[in-house]
């Protein structure tokens, strides 16, 4: 039966025995290995099983090693590597290049790691990369940009990144950078308009961010900019319009932004533009009537707003248009009526 088995679960496994004959016997039709939670000593003993090199999926989840056994890199076949909430694991060794088959490799929660090795852009077939809530990650390997397969990067609440490397714009083909709660993040590099696969760009919470750099008009294929939280961010670079794929923009409690560029009329596919609690904006540029596509504008809470230009009226039917608590609004322009 043992050489039958295609996957094996011992999730939970925490009273198990040792399993000395599994590195020597058996299990080589093995694909998928489940040892979420169990033992150090139980993950050694399987990843020291060499004929246990056609395993594609590994999940390691909640296990409290130290290290990565070095037998892994025998197995070349692997497809997925989950070392989710490993809280005690310290270091990614040099041999994670070597894992040729590897698409998507999750480190999240892995609080105690501090830095990722350069051969991690060895993995060329990596195609989803999770490294959220690595809190002690203080940077990024330039060599990432070797990851030609990226598609997505997640980086939520890396909470002391302080910045991006600037080789990040080589990764052509991702399609998601989630960087949410990086809270340590001053600035994104200019290479970051060169991302050309671009769909969805999450700064939400990145409260050091001052400014965007100029080159994200360049994103021809972004359709999501999460700027929510953002309470350094004062203005918007007029290269902002030029994001012709661009269907949401969000700026919800952006306090400190007091205006927005006038060639935001220019976003021709926006859907909703949400300024929620954007409680300094004082006013809207008349280009705002230009946005023939927009379905949802959200102003609730935008305290120094004092009126609406009556470019407003241009507006397509918008299906909502919110003003709750907008208090110093005195009137609304002729042209909403029309």
């Amino acid at each position: 039966m043992v050489e039958k088995l295609e996957g094996i679960s011992l999730k939970k496994c925490v009273n198990l025995p040792t399993l000395s004959q599994i590195g020597s016997k058996g299990f080589r039709n093995l694909r998928l290995v489940d040892l979420t939670e169990v033992s150090p000593t139980i993950v050694e003993i399987f990843i020291q099983g060499r004929n246990l090199n056609n395993v594609k999926w590994l999940c390691l989840k909640k296990c409290m090693i130290q290290k990565l056994p070095n037998n892994l890199f025998y197995w070349l076949q692997l497809q997925v590597l989950d070392l989710a909430q490993c809280q005690s694991l310290e270091e990614i060794p040099s041999f994670i290049g070597q894992l040729n088959a590897l698409q998507e490799l999750d480190l999240q929660g892995c609080f105690k790691l501090k830095e990722l090795p350069s051969s991690i852009g060895q993995l060329n077939a990596l195609q989803k990369f999770n490294l959220l809530y690595c809190y002690n990650l203080k940077e990024l390997p330039s060599s990432i940009s070797q990851l030609n397969a990226l598609q997505e990067l997640h980086l939520s609440w890396c909470s002391n990144l302080e910045e991006l490397p600037s080789s990040i714009g080589q990764l052509n083909a991702v399609q998601r950078l989630d960087l949410r709660g990086c809270s340590g993040l001053k600035k994104l590099p200019s290479s970051i308009g060169q991302l050309n696969a671009l769909q969805k760009l999450d700064l939400q919470g990145c409260w050091k961010l001052k400014k965007l750099p100029s080159s994200i008009g360049q994103l021809n294929a972004l359709q999501k900019l999460d700027l929510r939280r953002c309470f350094h961010l004062k203005k918007l670079p007029s290269s902002i319009g030029q994001l012709n794929a661009l269907l949401k923009l969000d700026l919800q409690e952006c306090k400190n932004l007091k205006e927005l560029p006038s060639s935001i009329g220019q976003l021709n596919a926006l859907l909703e533009l949400d300024l929620q609690e954007c409680k300094n904006l004082k006013e809207l540029p008349s280009s705002i009537g230009q946005l023939n596509a927009i379905q949802r504008l959200d102003l609730r809470g935008c305290l120094e707003l004092k009126e609406l230009p009556s470019s407003i009226g241009q507006l397509n039917a918008p299906q909502k248009l919110d003003l709750r608590g907008c208090w110093n609004l005195k009137e609304l322009p002729s042209s909403i009526a029309n």
